[in-house]
């Protein structure tokens, strides 16, 4: 059987004007340059062994988007996504982020292929707010559910609260 990885991550909302809008990174690298539509993310990344849940959710926000967010969070589903991978996700309500303000660990890879030469590029090159239905296109198909499930929760009030 093939191991099956394990990320986490945060669902940054807000309550806007037309409904929920939320906070979405784009990821960095050659590879994602010229992608768009069907490319974003909500900040998430693989847990380390025997590493909290949350607080690999919360480690990786920070290590994305420069963010160290805390408050009360509301637990989501696990989302399995075509690859395999389950997310773990915690959405998060917050006033506002300045998706200006992101400030992205690097990583390195060989760039340009077979060249020889190493090169670093940022986890995450931008972030931004969508409104829901704009970021249901923005976001990638796998993750999709995730936002349709906090949107759910949000509209029939569940409560938001700390746990893990």
């Amino acid at each position: 059987m093939a191991k099956r990885t394990h990320s986490a991550g945060l669902v940054i909302f807000r309550r806007g004007r037309g409904g929920l809008d939320f906070f979405l990174v784009h990821p960095g690298g050659p590879y994602w340059t010229r992608k768009d539509d069907g490319a974003w993310s909500i900040p998430k990344g693989e847990i380390a062994d025997g590493e909290d849940r949350l607080a690999a959710a919360r480690r990786e926000t920070l290590e994305e988007t420069g963010f160290d967010l805390d408050g009360q969070f509301l637990r989501l589903a696990p989302a399995r996504q075509p690859s395999g991978k389950i997310i773990h996700p915690w959405g998060i309500e917050v006033d506002d982020l300045d998706s200006a303000a992101v400030r992205s660990v690097t990583f390195e890879m060989e760039w340009p292929p077979r060249s020889g030469k190493t090169m670093a590029f940022p986890e995450v090159d931008r972030a931004a707010w969508f409104g829901a239905d704009q970021a249901m296109v923005k976001i990638i198909a796998g993750q999709r559910p995730i936002l349709e499930q906090l949107a759910e929760k949000v509209a029939a009030g569940a409560a938001v609260a700390s746990c893990r």
